[in-house]
């Protein structure tokens, strides 16, 4: 969340996200990336990965707009 917010707080307009396959990203691409982020070791089925970064996205949009976490 507050790599998201100093993102935000700094301007940025775009931020992408990319889900690899089995193997993940090719390393040019990962070259080429901020920052890089992981799930796991795992291997996951790309449409549960996508739901799991929404969720995390969400969670840091909560975060970062002051709500209290729901396990609090």
């Amino acid at each position: 969340a507050a790599r998201i917010g100093r993102w935000r707080d700094d301007g940025r307009g775009c931020i992408a996200f990319l889900v690899g396959g089995a193997d993940g990203l090719d390393d040019a691409v990962r070259a080429r990336a901020d920052l890089v982020l992981s799930f796991g070791k795992a291997t996951w089925p790309h449409m549960l990965a996508r739901a799991m970064l929404a969720e995390q996205l969400y969670r840091a949009q909560q975060i970062l707009a002051g709500h209290p976490y729901h396990r609090d």
